[in-house]
């Protein structure tokens, strides 16, 4: 400016310059950061064009459709796992084995169709959990706070309930006979599995000692009651949620000390203890740590109830070894025990703490909640087969998490951009958030990144508005489908769609049509008999 004196010209072209000078330091490192991860391979183009070539000759492979009916149907849900953390987990995945991790596949990456889902609920551009679960669960489309009520019903609002109640596909899956199961890393009573079971206006209800007295003297019931009571039969329930089962102030099994894990039900029932009652001759069997889970064998329950925590189950990288399954582990009892029943199954897996990470800002607890979500998948999929098994891989939303800054391939996922902020010359992590818990000031500016531990667990990233929670994202989320009719999952669609896709594949709920002429067990006609042969090897050594 020209009303300036020399020495303040001479500042600001100085502090350009050092601005300048990083900025050309940062793209001298990432280009010699970037020459050092490519793997010789990929530097001749003949790479490429076979790796394309084999991917064209699976794709035309998919010409022929598999509309079988689908014997068995299982919904995997990542609940928050946006596009970003599908992206994010698969490189950690492959940096886990000591990959770059660009090039790794998750198992959801093989699924032969891929879909968008809008996630939108009735009165909201940016959803959450329980709108989206009567959505993806009961075909139909919600208020936001509201769980197996149509959007007739308004959230707190107990009178509003009846006459808007909406079954779940689980309820149209026992209801033909099926066997039905959810597990989830979340309380059992948590947003996304009470929509398979439950009508309930407020998703905060989780016990009769969560709702105001007025929902009670209307004659609502608290979600943990719907459990047991809506659909008694559920043949297995896997997850946490402990407290809301016994009466208040009963102490804990596993933390007897620790009041904050007492029981909360103001009406004095055990819930664990009637439903144990009830399958007591039924083969069934309740279970609240791994131990007691894993000895269990899966031949000889038909009916299960695992509550391994009073809460939620612990983030995978906190959890307890000895004392807490995995969802791997929960997945695997899970199908063994349902596969049982000759016409099938539904099973309702979630991968509820992925959300909970990116809520408070731990983009490396929330990733790798995804990676082991993914491990699940790989498992199920050992269990099943393609031919007779509908699986589906979605999310309900997505967060407003992000990863950039032009890192160099191989960079770690939780690590540094390779260049410094030319505006307040200051190092930043490649994950980042639009708002939430990592939003911090140092003497009023922007914390330096390179003084903290940002590769630990519980490290929060930085984020450019300041909340105590970070928000769920409203844009589209991916839909991944294999197995019989799994083709009809593509393009962009409303979520609610979803649930009518696995009925329809699996001659339940409101289409059932089109399978009087394929009644009985799905055609393996087309299967070699060598294949079908292993394919029955796989299934009996699994």
């Amino acid at each position: 400016p020209w009303n300036t004196s020399y020495s303040e010209n001479q500042q600001l072209i100085d502090d350009k310059m050092k601005v300048a000078v990083l900025f050309i330091l940062g793209c001298l490192v990432w280009g010699g950061m970037a020459k050092s991860t490519i793997p010789e391979s990929e530097k001749d183009p003949d790479f490429w064009k076979e790796w394309a070539q084999r991917t064209l000759k699976n794709a035309l492979t998919l010409q022929d459709l598999n509309k079988n009916v689908a014997k068995n149907i299982i919904l995997f849900l990542g609940d928050g796992m946006g596009v970003p953390t599908v992206t994010a987990a698969r490189i950690l995945k492959g940096q886990m084995s000591g990959q770059n991790g660009e090039e790794t596949q998750l198992e959801m990456d093989k699924f032969p169709y891929v879909a968008l889902s809008k996630t939108y609920n009735t009165n909201a551009q940016v959803p959450d959990s329980a709108g989206t679960a009567t959505a993806y669960l009961c075909g139909v489309k919600a208020n936001e706070g509201t769980v197996g009520v149509s959007a007739a019903a308004v959230r707190s609002q107990c009178n509003t309930t009846q006459g808007n109640e909406v079954k779940s596909i689980l309820k149209w899956a026992k209801d033909a006979g099926k066997s039905v199961g959810i597990v989830t890393t979340t309380r059992v009573n948590h947003a996304t599995p009470s929509a398979a079971y439950a009508h309930c206006v407020d998703r905060d209800w989780y016990s009769d000692g969560d709702m105001p007295p007025e929902a009670l003297q209307s004659g609502c019931k608290d979600i943990a009651r719907q459990l047991f009571e809506n659909i008694p039969d559920i043949n297995v329930i896997m997850g946490g949620g402990r407290r809301s089962m016994y009466p208040r102030n009963t102490p804990d099994v596993e933390y007897p000390g620790d009041k904050k894990h007492n029981g909360t039900r103001k009406d004095g029932r055990n819930l664990v203890a009637e439903w144990t009652d009830r399958v007591k001759d039924k083969k069934g069997y309740y279970a609240w740590n791994r131990k007691e889970l894993l000895s269990l064998n899966p031949n000889d329950v038909d009916y299960l109830l695992g509550l391994f925590e009073p809460g939620d189950l612990p983030y995978e990288l906190e959890r307890n070894k000895e004392t807490d399954p995995s969802l791997t582990e929960m997945v695997d009892v899970a199908i063994k025990i349902l596969r049982k029943n000759e016409r099938g199954f539904y099973l309702l897996v979630e991968g509820g703490r992925i959300d909970h990470g990116h809520h408070e800002g731990k983009a490396k607890q929330a990733l790798h909640e995804a990676v082991e979500m993914d491990r699940a998948i790989t498992r199920a999929g050992l269990l099943t087969s393609i031919y007779d098994t509908l699986t589906v891989v979605t999310a309900d939303h997505s967060h407003v998490f992000s990863f950039g800054g032009y890192t160099p391939r191989g960079n770690s996922i939780f690590g540094l951009a390779p260049i410094v902020s030319d505006v307040d010359q200051k190092p930043f992590t490649s994950i980042l958030y639009g708002n939430g818990p990592g939003f911090k000031l140092v003497n009023g500016t922007r914390e330096n990144v390179s003084t903290v531990h940002y590769e630990q667990n519980n490290y929060q990233a930085q984020s450019a508005v300041p909340l105590s929670m970070e928000t769920h994202g409203g844009e589209d989320v991916a839909i991944f489908s294999k197995g019989p009719m799994a083709h009809l999952l593509h393009g962009v669609q409303e979520q609610h769609y979803i649930p009518h896709v696995m009925a329809y594949a699996a001659c339940i709920g409101q289409n059932k049509d089109h399978c009087r002429a394929n009644s009985g067990s799905p055609s393996l006609s087309h299967i070699s008999p060598t294949l079908a042969f292993l394919l029955s090897v796989k299934w009996l050594l699994c």
